[in-house]
Parts: C-alpha cells; structure tokens; sequence
C-alpha cells in the first residue's frame, strides 16, 4: 500500500477515512484488513449476503416501506411498544435530533467518548462540560463524581455511553438505574447503548425498559454495528412515548432505505446466527486481549464491547505506527489522538478473528520493535509488559531498573493502597498505581544499593517469579499479601423534590459562567481555543437554527 495513502487521516478532523477512500487510493484497489470500523465480523452469515445479492435489483429498485413499518418489525423482534421507539439512518442521525429537540443550554460528557456527542453540540452553540475520564484509574468513570460534576456545573443534560468508545469501560445496570434517578430534575439523561450487544458482565445489561418508564431518559442502540452492516445506517433510539414520538414527528418518511428493511425482515429467520456471532466475538475479544498484552510495554485495557484500547509503549508514537502499520503490513488500526480526552500514545483495536490477530500482532512487533532502523520503540526493555499508567514514571522505572520492571512492579515498594482493584460498580480491575518518591527523595536515577549496605531489618526479601497473568478480563492478582480496604463508596446525589430537602453536594448559586471550567472539566470553548463568550445561548438562537441542517445528517457515524 503507497505512503500516500496515510494523507487521507490527515484532512479528517474527529474520524479516520472511509474505507472506500482508503481502497480509492491503494496500490492493487483491494482495502486493507480492517482493525478500525467496530462492526460485527460474523454477521450477516455468507448464505445471507447471498440472498441480499440475488435481490439487489429489486431493493435499489424501489422506494422502501415507510418508517413506520419497518419500526413496527424491529419492535416485534424486540418486544418494545412502538410507540416508545424512533428509528434513524443511523444513531448519529439521532444524535443529530436529540441535540436540537432535547438539549437546551448544555450538556455533560464524560470524555474520551464517541466524538458527535462532544461535537455535535458545539456545532449549536451549546455548552460542553467535559469529564475527564483518568487515565490513571484505567479510564473508569466514577458515576458519584460525575454527577457531582453535573450539579455543580449546572448542567441541564447527561450523556453516557455504555460501554464506553474507545476505552470498552462498562457500567452494570443497577448503578446506572441509581444514577437516572439521581438526575431526575435534569432536562435529559441519555445512556448510548450502541455496543452493548457485545457485552457478557451481565445477562440483562440494558436500561431500556427502566428508560421507558422515566420522562427524561432516552437509550440510543445501534444496529450496523451489531449486525456487521455500518453502510446501510440503521440506529434506533428508545424513551417514553412523549420523547420518542418528539423525535418521530421530525424524521422524514423514507428516512429508512430499502437495505435496512431487508436486513430488519430477515432477523426473523436468523436470530440463531446473530446470537453465534456475538458470542464468537466475546470469545475473540479473550484472545485477541491476550495476545496484545504478550507484546512488552503495550498496556491493554479491560473492555466489554467489540474493540480494545491499548496503549503503546514508551516512545512510540501513534500516528507513526499507524502510517508504518498500513504502508507497511496492509493493516488499519484507529489512532485516537483526535480524540478529546486521549492522545496519540493510544489506539482502538477492533476485534477481529484469529488469522487477522495474528496478522496485527506481527506487524506490531515488527513496528514497535524491529531491528532494524527506525523502530517506534527503540530499546524496548525485553522480557516484561510493565506500564505504570504514567509516561514520565515508566522512564523513571526505565532508568532505575533497566529490564527488571517486572520485579520491582511485584516488590511492596510504597505504603498501603497501591495495590490493582476493581473499580466500583464495574467489576473491571484497574492498574497497579506506582508509588511516587516523597518530596525530600531525590527523583533522578536511584542505584540500587548493593545487599550489605541494607540494614537487616530493612532489607526487602527477593520476590517470588511473578505469576502469568490471569485470563482476560479477569482481575489481576494483586502483588501485596493481604487485600488493600476500599474506600467507601460515594453516595449517588438525590434530584431534590422539595425545597425543604437539602441538597447531597455543595451546589452553587445558579450555572457556572460559560467558559469557566469547574473541577477539572473542560467547556467546548477552551476546545476550541476561545473565551466561550461569542457562543449564542440556546434561548436566543433564531427559530431556524431549531432545526437541524440537512446537509449534515449524511455524515459517517
């Protein structure tokens, strides 16, 4: 594949090429192995895309039913009353309508996240508030925190999205039922269900039928991805019959074409197949997980949709794996530096079959750590995957222990509480936090003191081999002997019913100023650079910009 290919990321803004751009201008006109579009690799099944093919005549023929019919089949597959759903060409056509019917002056997102939720609203002049997920809790969002973060900003409107893109992070049921009911008084709470298909932490993940119930909770759920099919554009979206059918009225008839009706009528007669294809996947995402964490330095996170964020080792930077990737081994990997909230050191790896795993962690190990000149890493420590979570204490590591980062990550080497536990409410384990040296310790290269200069009752006796890892996802043993005590979890915020009642966090007197960022969070206007002062409130827009522009409900998702 020829160099110039890797020009087409650099005029995209928030989202890779197409890939029949990338097919457009590759040498032999064959696309590359796609480790980028986060779709089913299973369904549909070979015997239904040759249906599809002995039709398509017929189906681009002629105009499709209206929406109504074919929402009418998808709630009959799905037992929801069709009055609670509105079917879209795709969720970020319904993105696209939530943001001008339901959202208001504002709106809450935990960042990094799909990128219309963050850049759809700052196309209306909305305001932003921008959560960040850390990196150093393994990118999981502590829901008591968010919802503190939304009461003191002020925020009129929540997003979520479970699991979460890039990361996979995911939150179980319960505790988002927990969180709807503390944001009663908000205007709107969406929960973007998208990837949930792919989930198993739980036999009954979705909120959809607890959202049915509420007034201001809307669920968007996807099905080009869960169906392998992101070309035909077919989302749907569900809520109480008053919010749904707000969006319904405003979708055109035909909004919906003939491929998605076909699809929609054959789930009848293959839900067999779907089921396989989803579990196929989970048992891959075991594998595939696997494999990475094999590489050294490359840190994998824990994910239930069909996709994993990993991050790459010290010195490697993504956008250059990403171009030497596809030049070099035909392989398309999703760089997430233009993502708000990551950076170019990570990358989302779709999940794929074995032959293509194989085919990625080859052209990994050769781009990160060949030998030949110009390797994206070029002396990796051999032997060991440690990562810290930190760039600037994995080179202190690096400098002071040279390939034995494995040993000192298994020694107790820092006070109680640093050991890996899983994140409240997810189930998913975090990584082992590093001690940081206190601030009379000297912080350059530390020489590790030979055995006879060690006071007897100090020395620290060799570590044990350090245990393979445990199968992923599972939780990895904690290093320490006893479990470290978790603090007591954060009670989630009450919506306050009465007056009377008082509030369960600090809430100041009426929204943030725009522009001015509240505990951390960033607002769309330091995104974009500016005071946040030019923006036109949601109230003083003219009537025309209530309605969205129609030359921006094509874009790709």
């Amino acid at each position: 594949m020829s160099g110039n290919v890797t020009s087409l990321f650099r005029s995209t803004a928030a989202h890779s090429p197409s890939m029949a751009a990338l097919t457009r201008e590759s040498d032999g006109g064959a696309g590359p192995v796609d480790f980028c579009i986060p779709c089913n690799p299973y369904f549909p099944t070979p015997a239904m895309f040759d249906e599809m093919a002995g039709r398509l005549r017929d189906i681009i023929t002629y105009y499709p039913s209206g929406a109504d019919t074919i929402t009418a089949e998808l709630c009959g597959l799905l037992q929801l009353p069709p009055q609670c759903v509105a079917m879209g060409n795709g969720s970020t056509e319904l993105i696209t309508w939530i943001d001008h019917l339901l959202v208001r002056e504002s709106l809450a997102v935990p960042v990094p996240t799909f990128g219309r939720w963050t850049d759809q609203p700052m196309e209306t002049g909305k305001r932003v508030d921008m959560f960040p997920l850390q990196e150093a809790d393994g990118f999981a969002l502590d829901l008591a925190r968010y919802a503190e973060f939304v009461r003191a900003r002020g925020t009129r409107a929540v997003v979520i999205c479970n699991p979460n893109n890039p990361d996979g992070g995911y939150l179980h049921k319960q505790a988002l039922v927990q969180f709807m009911d503390a944001m009663a008084d908000r205007d709107l709470v969406v929960i973007d269900e998208s990837f949930l298909e792919f989930a198993d932490a739980e036999a009954e993940p979705s909120v959809v039928q607890e959202a049915m119930l509420r007034p201001n909770v809307v669920v968007l759920r996807s099905l080009g991805k869960n169906f392998g099919l992101h070309g035909i554009r077919f989302g749907y979206l569900v809520a109480n019959p008053a919010l749904a059918g707000r969006v319904r009225a405003m979708l055109p008839k035909w909004n919906l074409n003939s491929f998605a009706e076909h699809v929609v009528f054959m789930l009848r007669d293959h839900g067999p197949e779907y089921a396989r294809s989803l579990h196929q996947v989970r048992r891959d995402r075991l594998e595939m997980a696997s494999q990475l964490s094999a590489l050294p330095g490359l840190t994998v996170y824990p994910s239930q949709g069909n996709f994993l964020f990993v991050r790459l080792p010290v010195g490697a930077e993504g956008t250059v794996v990403r171009d030497r990737m596809l030049t070099e081994h035909r392989v398309l990997v999703r760089e997430c530096g233009n993502k708000i909230g990551s950076s170019s050191r990570f990358l989302r790896l779709v999940v794929r079959p074995q032959v293509d795993v194989r085919r990625l962690v080859s052209g990994l190990e050769q781009v990160l750590y060949g030998s030949r000149r110009g390797a994206a890493v070029p002396e990796p420590a051999t032997g060991t995957s440690y990562s810290s979570g930190t760039a600037a204490v994995d080179r202190l590591v690096s400098e002071t222990n040279g390939a034995g980062m494995r040993a000192l990550a298994a020694q107790p080497a820092g006070p109680p509480g640093l050991a890996a536990a899983p994140a409240a409410g997810t189930g998913m384990p975090l990584p082992a936090a590093v001690p940081v040296a206190p601030a009379a310790a000297t912080v350059g290269p530390m020489p590790v003191p030979a055995p006879q200069q060690v006071p007897a009752p100090q020395q620290v006796p060799r570590p044990a081999p350090v245990p393979q890892p445990a199968p992923y996802p599972g939780p990895v043993p904690a290093p320490h002997p006893a479990p470290v005590p978790q603090p007591a979890p954060r009670p989630y915020p009450a919506p306050a019913p009465a007056p009377a009642a008082p509030a369960p966090y600090s809430v100041p007197a009426g929204p943030t100023p725009l522009g001015v960022p509240a505990r951390g969070g960033l607002t769309a206007a330091q995104v974009r650079g500016t005071d946040g002062l030019e923006s036109v409130p949601a109230a003083g827009r003219p009537a025309s910009q209530g309605r969205p522009d129609p030359a921006g409900m094509g874009r790709t998702g």
